[in-house]
């Protein structure tokens, strides 16, 4: 049967995606605009094969946990269905990029796996097929689908639910550092952490309020090429994001002591006259949006007051398949 490899991206929201209309269809409860990330990405291998009985699912050649390989043989299903066949697959995956901590691993994990497995099984899907395909084993997915800056159209529906790329002026020459303030995987995960924050916290309706018409604000200062805007757009749509979870019930939160210094230290940069801007997603590790003429300073500044690793990246391509 059909063998085919594949590479995806991770990407990094500016204007964040945190809760869904839809649990089923992973429709988002707002649009989301993000940055496609040279530096971390995963390489996915499918492989339809007659003899087997199940599927297979090794994560950097470790063999999964039944609860791992059932969201991917899940995933996998929908393209089976599309293709009109029951033949199962072993699918390997190796992630360049800590898993579960906040660095968008299934982002790129699913994408690559929706672009793996489609070709494998033979299908030719295109690009806005591949990121409404993406979207159903993990919302971000949809948008690692693409290179550079990416906006993820909320949507009604499965068709009207897609990613697609975002022009920007060519002037944003954006580079993002990734500050790795802990590597391990999370305590709650991002799809427990969105459901109960949709059901119970009351800054909700408020937040996707706000950030759909930030979402609209940010396509503007991009086509502007307005980094201030950019980056201010940026820091509030995390801030209200986390606001959101700490009001839910438990209140909880995924921001640590360094994460918030780290918030702060962005802004002390920014007074002495650095573009500098900082984000965080469901996870303590920072990221630090910036321009290619000042990422060097900015990155010496952090690697000199926090003992922490930090990985600049540009922008990334959109995915593909490999040899």
């Amino acid at each position: 049967m059909g063998l085919s490899k594949a590479r995806a991206h991770t990407n990094i929201a500016l204007i964040k995606y945190w809760g869904k209309a839809n649990q089923k269809l992973i429709l988002p409860a707002t649009s989301s605009i993000s940055m496609t990330l040279a530096a971390f990405y995963t390489d996915t291998q499918v492989e339809f094969d007659d003899s087997l009985a199940a599927d297979s699912f090794t994560l950097d050649g470790e063999l999964q946990s039944a609860k791992a390989a059932a969201r991917v043989s899940a995933f996998v299903d929908l393209v089976r269905e599309r293709a009109g066949m029951h033949t199962f697959a072993h699918i390997a995956s190796v992630n360049h990029v800590p898993t579960a901590a906040g660095l968008a691993s299934s982002a790129s994990a699913f994408a690559a796996l929706a672009v793996a497995a489609s070709d494998a099984a033979g299908l030719k899907l295109t690009p806005t097929e591949l990121s409404r395909l993406a979207r159903r084993g993990s919302g971000s997915a949809s948008r690692s689908i693409f290179g550079d800056m990416v906006i993820w159209h909320r949507g009604t529906d499965d068709k009207s639910s897609y990613a697609e790329p975002l022009a920007m002026n060519p002037q944003l020459d954006l580079r993002m550092i990734a500050v790795v303030v802990d590597d391990m995987p999370k305590s709650i995960g991002s799809r427990v952490g969105m459901q109960r924050t949709v059901a119970t916290s009351p800054y909700f309706p408020a937040w996707v309020t706000a950030n759909e018409a930030a979402a609209r604000e940010m396509q503007t200062a991009l086509t502007a090429g307005d980094m201030p805007t950019v980056g201010a757009l940026t820091e509030r749509s995390a801030m209200m994001m986390h606001a959101s979870t700490m009001a839910a019930n438990p209140p909880f939160t995924y921001l640590q002591p360094v994460s918030l210094a780290l918030f702060n230290f962005a802004a002390e940069l920014r007074a002495t006259g650095l573009q500098v801007y900082a984000t965080a997603d469901a996870g303590p590790n920072v990221k630090l949006l910036t321009t290619a003429q000042d990422a060097a300073a900015v990155l010496q500044q952090v690697q000199a007051k926090f003992n922490v690793k930090a990985v600049m990246s540009g922008p990334g391509p959109a995915a593909r398949i490999i040899d």
